[in-house]
């Protein structure tokens, strides 16, 4: 109840106003059935943005840390984004993904549709930056068809680092369906598990019109400052 009460009433009228958003290739989106949205992922206004422009309930994968506040700001954000449909998952090591991937299969096996970020973060810069294999293998596994989505300019309504949006046009384009049935059983092989996930990053690519780098942006972010030199200062 709480996510349409969030959608129609609470947010998504505010929301509309600050974005003017609109939407191409909505009909790319069945009306039924399990489906992954396959997003670039420019700002925390993605997974704001992406379901208000959607008919059907979208769940995400969400970082854990989300939910692990303490005292009545940390009570508000588990309840917000338990009841926005954020599935809790902990990013830290490889038993921890496993588990994000069994959620995201939990969601597919009931019917959903299931928004992931390949990348795996958001992009530092607004470039596109290569695809993590998740995503891949959830799609091999499950053989629910990958919907490509670009959005565009929400970065510029929410740049990284602020807490208060501004204004901008967001648009949302959605690719047509990508079936990756000529894949089946070649599930758990890593180079299959790879041109897949290629194949949706050049996808992205060309919907969304973004410069792609072929290094993860996790990379880039967890890189270490270059210290200062005197001819630099």
């Amino acid at each position: 109840m709480w996510y349409y009460t969030f959608k129609f009433v609470l947010l998504g009228p505010i929301l509309r106003v600050l974005g003017r958003p609109r939407i191409e290739g909505l009909e790319n989106i069945p009306d039924r059935g399990p489906a992954i949205l396959a997003s670039n992922h420019l700002a925390v206004m993605d997974s704001f943005y992406l379901p208000l422009m959607v008919r059907r309930r979208i769940y995400f994968l969400a970082k854990s840390e989300y939910f692990t506040g303490t005292g009545a700001k940390g009570a508000f954000q588990r309840w917000f984004f338990s009841a926005v449909g954020q599935i809790p998952i902990d990013r830290s090591g490889a038993e921890a993904a496993a588990g994000a991937l069994t959620a995201a299969r939990r969601q597919l096996e009931a019917g959903h549709l299931m928004g992931m970020y390949p990348e795996g973060t958001r992009s530092p810069d607004g470039r596109l930056y290569k695809g993590k294999t998740g995503l891949a293998r959830v799609a091999l596994d499950t053989g629910v068809p990958v919907i490509p989505v670009a959005m565009i300019n929400t970065d510029k309504l929410n740049p990284p680092g602020t807490v208060i949006p501004r204004p901008a046009r967001i648009v949302v384009k959605i690719g047509k369906p990508l079936d990756f049935a000529r894949y089946e059983g070649m599930q758990g092989n890593r180079f299959i598990e790879r041109a897949v996930t290629d194949e949706i990053m050049y996808e992205l690519m060309q919907l969304g019109g973004q410069q792609y780098v072929d290094i993860y942006a996790a990379s880039l972010k967890n890189k270490p400052a270059e210290p200062s030199t005197p001819a630099a200062a």
